[in-house]
């Protein structure tokens, strides 16, 4: 998105000109090999808020868990319907750990992938302290209680953070096969626009 605007030009002259300038974009302009290659955008709020990984790993374990806890305390007890709730919860966990993994290259996800997840955990848990000290926390089908809180936290770490740990080891893959793969050939490419 250009900031500036030509002397002359409308608004609408102006969201013309960029529709025209995103209509020849390449794959290698969503995938560069060097972050220096992006293009400067002004960053939306999730944006900002995506580049911080203590952000965003503590406001998704506490979400996920008081997900969980809702789901466990107000829903059906079918195991159709905690699987599909556990489900989105796991996507969700997926989304943003993706969304924060996509702002910065891949030789950084070697650590920020676990990083994300033990933060994550970390919201998680301080989220089932005090829905323990409330007496809203479900362990099964009776309330947590403190002496539940250490297996609960190994049960979140394996899971979740496992799920992370696995997702962004293929998310990187699939990364390095688009920029290996389908950039190199586009620039192979003898005809140009």
């Amino acid at each position: 998105m250009r900031i500036e605007r030509h002397v002359g030009e409308s608004p609408r002259d102006q969201d013309r000109s960029d529709h025209v300038a995103h209509r020849n974009l390449t794959l290698s302009d969503f995938f560069p090999k060097h972050t220096s290659a992006m293009r400067v955008e002004a960053l939306t709020a999730f944006r900002r808020f995506s580049l911080s990984i203590v952000e965003m790993g503590l406001i998704t374990g506490v979400l996920v868990r008081v997900f969980r806890a809702l789901v466990l305390t107000h829903g059906s007890s079918s195991l159709w319907y905690l699987g599909t709730m556990m489900a989105i919860a796991l996507v969700f966990v997926v989304g943003m750990a993706t969304a924060h993994l996509a702002n910065y290259p891949l030789h950084h996800w070697q650590w920020r992938a676990p990083a994300f997840a033990g933060i994550e955990i970390a919201g998680e848990m301080v989220a089932s302290l005090f829905l323990i000290w409330i007496g809203r926390e479900p362990n099964g089908t009776v309330r947590a209680h403190y002496a539940d809180w250490p297996g609960m936290m190994t049960r979140a770490l394996l899971i979740r953070g496992l799920v992370v740990v696995v997702w962004s080891l293929f998310l990187s893959g699939i990364v390095q096969l688009v920029r290996t793969r389908l950039v190199k050939e586009e620039a192979d490419d003898p005809v140009a626009s």
